[in-house]
């Protein structure tokens, strides 16, 4: 088992592109031509294949590629206790872009008990030998600010926060337990706590900007509290990624102080990749010589691959406020936050992720 002290300096975000075989097995599935078990069958297949083919590029630490969902964050949420998943009225709005109308709401207490993910981990686990396998997750923050929480069922706000950093906190250690040592949370709240539009349009919804991101950080750091020491917990802040589209803009300063110098986890993925990331100025904040941070400076959201040259300069210039020993590389997503993933071909993943395993080598010699 691969500890906290473990440093991957070419690291990946999770998702990959869902290939031909696996959207066609869906397909099959959901007009009953083949059963669930069928299509289980299929994905183990294609997650293997897709596990070797990162070992082979020269990645440590492999994933399942969510290949095993329609969502990054619905499938998860709707697996805890308590919390339903529904069709709703509208999707979420990107970027000239639309997702599909799927919402959930919290309709008793929450609880995290026999999630099928936990198996979904141990196959991934199993196909990835000597290698890491790392589960990806979506942050708690995630149910709060995309469900719908029953008044009735929750009246006091500060009770749906505690139940759900136990519920989580009962997670991480049932993760564990199955043998999982690299867990990452994902999280556009955050990033939606950076820009200035969205916190508006959360003011408009009667929601206080500022009281989420006290209520947010005291959750978190509940959850994943007196974790074991050999577990590695990171976090990654998303501004949106469907169909190579997006949602918020802004740099982190608005939460940086929060976050980096307050939670309590052991490394950040944060996206880096254009002009709407804003500045490395806020990596200042970071106070601690243990928390790593995966400069997303690789976009997921096209094939063409980045000036070599340009991505070591910007490593260099956020060196200016982390030491460089604490900095890694990776995409600045995931290839597929939604099984429609993004609008490049599989083999540009592949290219943009071998991509990342050179640089790094050649920065961190």
């Amino acid at each position: 088992m691969q500890a906290t002290t473990t440093i991957f300096r070419a690291d990946q975000v999770g998702s990959l592109l869902r290939t031909d075989v696996i959207k066609e097995a869906r397909l099959q599935k959901a007009a009953g031509k083949i059963t669930a078990e069928q299509l289980r069958a299929i994905e183990d297949k294609e997650i293997a294949r897709i596990m070797e083919k990162q070992k082979e590029i020269g990645l440590k630490a492999v994933t399942d590629g969510e290949f095993r969902r329609a969502w990054w964050h619905f499938d998860f949420l709707e697996g805890l206790t308590g919390v339903e998943g529904y069709w709703s009225g509208n999707g979420i709005q990107f970027q000239q872009q639309q997702t599909k109308s799927r919402a959930i709401k919290v309709k008793s207490k929450l609880d995290f008990e026999s999630h099928p993910m936990l198996e979904d981990f141990k196959y991934l686990h199993q196909v990835a030998g000597d290698h890491v396998a790392k589960f990806t997750i979506p942050s708690p923050s995630m149910l709060h600010f995309r469900g719908e929480i029953d008044s009735t069922v929750y009246p006091d706000e500060e009770e749906f926060f505690d139940d759900l950093a136990q519920a989580y906190k009962k997670g991480i250690k049932a993760f564990y337990d199955a043998g999982c040592r690299y867990l990452q949370l994902d999280d556009t709240a955050w990033a939606y706590l950076c820009s200035e539009e969205q916190k508006e349009q959360l003011r408009a919804k009667g929601k206080n900007p500022d009281f989420l991101v006290k209520m947010y950080l005291d959750m978190l750091n509940k959850a994943v509290a007196d974790r074991p020491d050999d577990l590695k917990i990171t976090m990654h802040i998303c501004r949106g990624n469907f169909r190579s589209t997006w949602i918020s803009s802004g740099g982190y300063e608005p939460v940086a102080e929060p976050l980096f110098g307050h939670l309590n986890i052991d490394g950040f993925f944060l996206e880096y990749d254009n002009d709407r990331s804003g500045g490395f100025e806020p990596l200042r904040f970071v106070n601690r010589s243990d928390l790593n941070i995966v400069l997303g400076l690789i976009t997921s959201k096209h094939g063409e691959l980045e000036d070599k040259d340009l991505i070591k300069r910007r490593i260099e210039e956020a060196s200016k406020y982390v030491d460089i020993n604490q900095l890694c590389l990776s995409p600045q997503c995931g290839f597929a936050s939604t099984e429609e993933g993004n609008l490049l071909t599989e083999e540009e993943q592949w290219d943009k992720l071998r991509y990342v395993v050179e640089i790094s080598r050649e920065i961190w010699k």
